[in-house]
């Protein structure tokens, strides 16, 4: 299951394991190859994907209906924004699938059940983080309704600034969840690693390759934002090809061999 980006395997005294794995340097269009291999790893297991991809497209459109039941705008956007926060996790079995694939087996979807049982505890961790964030994400957005110009004539200069406000917040809270998740759920899967040191891992790592993740995530954006459009049958493809890459982005960047292999 290694690549070229990674060291030969060492064994080290967990007590002396450093606090952060070092990452590769990536050059600005390493997102596009991830995005390639995803497509492959996709074209190989297409049944296995496109189940994820579909049970996805169900929980979308679960979380849909409650929000138009709520009939609240916040609400609405709230409740898929939390969808969204949870994507790194939802995707967990799709980088198993990706594994299996490079140790050259028939992928199954219930050892993809079985990695999530196992890595549960970190998983957990994990999931309580980015729960935190969206909550405070949350308050964050009932909050900016102050800012918006209820006044009758009010100026385009007032909903630029409601709307300037709005979009920093959200690109704030964004970039948190971003550089938290980028490499450490695919690297809580792959070794024995607490989730701090993973988490710490992944901020590291992006914020050293500031113009290739700059692109990473406007890929992932772009899927988000098509498959919205098509009312969540984008799902059906780009959230397994999306998965897929990040297994190989974690693959290429973080050198995670010092920590052994569940």
């Amino acid at each position: 299951m290694a690549t070229s980006a990674q060291k030969p395997e060492q064994s080290m005294d967990p007590q002396q394991l450093p606090f952060v794995a070092p990452c590769k340097q990536l050059e600005t269009t390493a997102p596009v190859r991830w995005i390639k291999l995803g497509w492959q790893d996709f074209k190989r297991a297409p049944r296995q994907s496109l189940t994820y991809g579909f049970a996805m497209m169900l929980i979308g459109y679960i979380v849909s209906y409650f929000a138009l039941e709520l009939g609240n705008f916040y609400s609405i956007l709230t409740l898929i924004v939390g969808f969204s926060l949870l994507g790194p996790v939802i995707a967990i079995g799709l980088y198993s699938i990706s594994c299996q694939l490079q140790e050259g087996k028939i992928p199954i979807l219930g050892y993809c059940l079985r990695e999530g049982q196992r890595h549960f505890g970190n998983i957990a961790v994990f999931v309580l983080i980015l729960m935190v964030v969206f909550l405070i994400w949350a308050r964050a957005a009932s909050m900016l309704h102050v800012f918006y110009p209820v006044e009758s004539g009010a100026s385009l200069e007032s909903f630029a600034v409601f709307l300037s406000i709005g979009t920093g917040v959200g690109a704030f809270f964004s970039f948190i969840i971003f550089t938290a998740s980028a490499f450490s759920l695919p690297m809580i899967m792959d070794r024995k690693v607490d989730t701090v040191t993973a988490v710490v891992t992944s901020i590291n790592a992006v914020l050293r390759n500031k113009k290739p993740m700059l692109l990473w995530a406007f890929f992932i954006f772009l899927s988000a934002a098509l498959s919205v459009i098509t009312a969540f049958i984008g799902l059906l493809i780009f959230l397994p090809v999306i998965g897929h890459a990040t297994w190989h982005a974690y693959q290429e960047t973080i050198d995670a061999s010092l920590w052994p292999r569940h």
